[in-house]
């Protein structure tokens, strides 16, 4: 295999975009590499590596900003913030835990480009909420910025909520602005003990709709950790004000039994975040459904009634699902569709990725509106457009 190339700066980025054009080249953007498998394989793009742009261009801790280049590490990123009491609200999911992989390979770039929120995404936003600017290169080779420093910023469009999750098929993300937000001086999860996927989604969305402020809220059956099965939910904040949210919750939440309080959930919460909760004998195929939290427990239920296995973050609004190749991606993404949500195939051996699109395939409508956004920013289609276009739909 080729060795990637590794730009030092956005000059670099400039030349290698417009050198791959001039020669006909494809370019697959990558980071560390974590989530090359949701895409299909055996492709001829030649890898442009942007680990090698990992810098910290400025940190305001009292502005809480923070501005970097798209290959800092993530694990490095929130070390540093954790020094000042701060984080990333959105929860970055990584994937290098999901899938086994060497941890701290995860970075800012990828995160971006993948645009996939934790846990949090219920009360933070996702990742295009925390973006507040950019800079790339775009398919011809021209290196541009877009938004700024400040939340309010309402000049132009918003292309930074445009090219988060567009999986580097639109530009070469070089450099991100990102909002960053305190860490809660306190946080408690209450558990409730046993309930089915109904109840447990019935308890989520009373919880959702109390005065409680509920940061994250997730159902894991008994198959996914050997036990009763739980409902968990986290409040967050200063300690009072989390004190009388859980007794405001555990009272609203009386007819599903006595909520308990959950010790050392830090853990809890990155299984969940990073789906390693889900072991993979329990099947080879990996997706992430998102539908209504009303419409969660009833896929759920349906998984299992197929012989996968399955959880419930977002408060019932996110499926995880483990399931066997036996069972057709037509099938899940029925059930995807029908609940008025999408399926994401996130892990697969190859010859299921090789005719299988790992996004959920779009529209007539919205793929004809994205082919004209991916015309406007790489004319020339250079950057991986085969990444989900497979042999068999």
């Amino acid at each position: 295999m080729t060795a990637p190339f590794q730009p030092r700066d956005e000059r670099d980025v400039c030349e290698a975009v417009a050198q791959a054009v001039a020669a006909g080249d494809t370019l697959e953007i990558v980071g560390g590499g974590t989530k090359r498998g949701i895409a299909t394989p055996g492709r001829s793009a030649k890898r442009l590596s942007m680990v090698g742009m990992s810098r910290v261009i400025d940190y305001d801790p009292a502005e809480l900003v923070l501005t970097l280049e798209a290959g800092a590490l993530l694990d490095d990123v929130e070390t540093m913030l954790r020094e000042r009491n701060q984080m990333l609200a959105f929860d970055p999911w990584d994937f290098s835990e999901t899938i086994g992989l060497q941890s701290n390979r995860s970075t800012i770039g990828g995160i971006v480009g993948a645009g996939l929120a934790g846990s949090r995404r219920i009360s933070a936003g996702g990742v295009r909420d925390h973006v507040l600017g950019f800079a790339a290169v775009n398919g011809r080779g021209e290196a541009f910025k877009a938004g700024g420093r400040v939340v309010k910023n309402v000049t132009g469009y918003d292309l930074s909520k445009l090219v988060t999750g567009a999986w580097g098929q639109l530009v070469v993300l070089t450099q991100m602005t990102l909002k960053v937000m305190p860490l809660p001086q306190h946080s408690r999860t209450l558990v409730l003990h046993g309930l089915d996927a109904a109840s447990a989604g019935r308890a989520m969305n009373i919880a959702m709709n109390a005065p409680a402020e509920v940061a994250a809220a997730a159902y894991l059956p008994n198959e996914t950790n050997m036990r009763a099965s739980i409902t968990t939910i986290r409040v967050e904040g200063f300690g009072p004000s989390v004190d009388a949210r859980a007794t405001t919750l555990s009272r609203l939440l009386m007819e599903f039994g006595k909520a308990e309080t959950m010790t050392g959930d830090t853990e809890h919460w990155r299984n969940v975040r990073n789906a390693t909760c889900l072991h993979q004998e329990t099947g080879a195929l990996l997706w992430r459904i998102s539908v209504p939290p009303s419409r969660g427990a009833g896929i759920l239920e349906e998984i299992h009634r197929l012989g996968g296995s399955a959880f419930m973050d977002w408060a019932g609004g996110l499926v995880w699902a483990r399931t066997t190749g036996e069972i057709a991606a037509s099938v899940l993404r029925a059930l995807a569709e029908t609940a008025g949500g999408h399926a994401v195939l996130a892990d697969a051996p190859e010859e299921i990725r090789a005719i299988t699109p790992a996004l959920h395939p779009e529209s007539p409508g919205v793929a004809a509106l994205s082919r004209r956004v991916r015309e406007a920013f790489d004319p020339m289609h250079v950057f991986d457009p085969l990444r989900f276009e497979t042999t068999r739909a």
